[in-house]
């Protein structure tokens, strides 16, 4: 019995610093002007089929259905505790794509090649790496900006790694950016 309570204890303790977290991300993106880089929402798997087109959702990993539920509650979290988001920036990768519309609306949603994959594009990656971070750097709205990649992009532009459907609060620093406010959704 002792060893149940101390197990329970510990997942109670080790929640704690994550909901902090969340409840600072909560607080920033209610200032407005913030910039998200958010992490697609579930799809079950790891990369893309051999065969993956960028044009066509069939030849990639996409949403299940925990993902589009998913998507619908980061939308409805960001409509009740955040200031507007002005735009919303995807990968074209269908996942992303679905995440953006599901969450903020068709009309916000614009997809953009710098917010692909990393992996898929190895060679490319440094100048999409610039291309996002002249985007952050650019934005000027009083609204929240909210870009919609994946994690390996997360990990690649702030040094931190991101789950599915997390956002990172991010802000430009000296040559790159840096994380300033974490959002866990699950």
């Amino acid at each position: 019995m002792l060893r149940f309570f101390t197990i329970v204890v510990a997942l109670l303790l080790a929640g704690l610093p994550q909901a902090r977290a969340t409840e600072a991300g909560w607080a920033l993106l209610r200032e407005g002007n913030q910039i998200v880089l958010l992490v697609n929402a579930n799809a079950p798997g790891h990369g893309d089929p051999a065969n993956f087109d960028i044009d066509n959702c069939r030849t990639q990993r996409n949403l299940s259905e925990r993902g589009r539920q998913q998507a619908r509650r980061i939308g409805a979290l960001f409509a009740a505790r955040a200031e507007p988001v002005e735009q919303v920036y995807s990968s074209r990768y269908c996942r992303a794509l679905e995440t953006a519309r599901l969450a903020f609306g068709d009309r916000l949603v614009e997809p953009r090649d710098s917010l692909d994959s990393l992996v898929r594009n190895p060679e490319g990656a440094e100048e999409a790496k610039k291309a996002v971070i002249d985007l952050v750097r650019g934005y000027s709205g009083s609204g929240n900006l909210v870009l919609v990649t994946h994690p390996e992009n997360v990990e690649a532009l702030v040094g931190a790694r991101a789950r599915e459907g997390e956002a990172v609060i991010i802000a430009p620093h000296e040559d790159g950016l840096v994380v300033i406010g974490r959002i866990v959704f699950n």
